[in-house]
């Protein structure tokens, strides 16, 4: 969206219905849970307008969670019918925008892993089995603070690196040092060719630098949603 969506605010509801952009089968391709065959739940709308985000989560549907629980399921299965894609991978957007907790709590019912991805600037009550990726992101007077509610559930951080924006080029400390929580760095793609290849050089210089660990858009990579 590069900065040109609206801003939204948390959304009401008991999450009996969820206002979702797509659902699709794919490769996890970043983060913890990088090459896992997952089905992606990607939810509309977000409360922040990062200028490098590359996603379209606008233009979002409104399904109510029983035919959502069927689309999953019907796209984890192969054209044999097994289940193939045993994770499900919740984001947005800004997925915690909405009451996901009855989602994740059927997905894990029904024998799914769930991950999550948020920015950390909003909290709701969420299973415990439910992993927590959390991206920080930096608005020019550092980064947010994330929620003293949720930091202690991350699984793991994931900062976007930048060689060249004052504001991506180094990892705060936002509180995973308190809790001993993985740093994952992920180069930032800035749709330039020597920009991109900079910020490569530079994550992998901090991961071998500071012991993070290195997060590749492999999607992308392979050309791939």
């Amino acid at each position: 969206m590069y900065g040109n969506n609206p801003i939204r605010p948390p959304a009401k509801g008991d999450g009996s219905r969820l206002e979702i952009k797509h659902i699709f089968p794919t490769l996890q391709g970043e983060g913890p849970f990088a090459g896992h065959p997952s089905v992606f739940v990607r939810l509309g709308g977000c409360n922040l307008a990062c200028h490098f985000c590359d996603t379209e989560f606008e233009d979002y549907t409104s399904y109510g969670l029983g035919e959502l629980l069927e689309r999953v399921t019907q796209l984890a299965v192969s054209e044999e019918g097994r289940r193939v894609r045993q994770l499900v991978v919740i984001t947005g957007g800004e997925p915690l925008r909405q009451d996901i907790k009855p989602l994740c709590e059927a997905l894990l019912a029904d024998g799914f892993a769930v991950q999550i991805e948020t920015n950390g600037t909003l909290y709701r009550e969420l299973p415990g089995e439910v992993h927590i990726i959390c991206s920080p992101k930096n608005t020019g007077q550092g980064y947010m603070p994330v929620r003293a509610d949720l930091l202690p559930l991350v699984s793991a951080f994931k900062f976007i690196i930048s060689h060249s924006d004052d504001r991506y080029n180094h990892v705060a400390d936002v509180g995973q040092e308190q809790y001993n929580i993985p740093v994952y760095v992920q180069p930032m793609d800035e749709y330039d060719a020597q920009k991109n290849k900079d910020n490569r050089a530079y994550a992998l210089e901090l991961a071998e630098r500071c012991g993070y660990i290195l997060s590749l858009q492999t999607h992308k990579i392979l050309g791939i949603e």
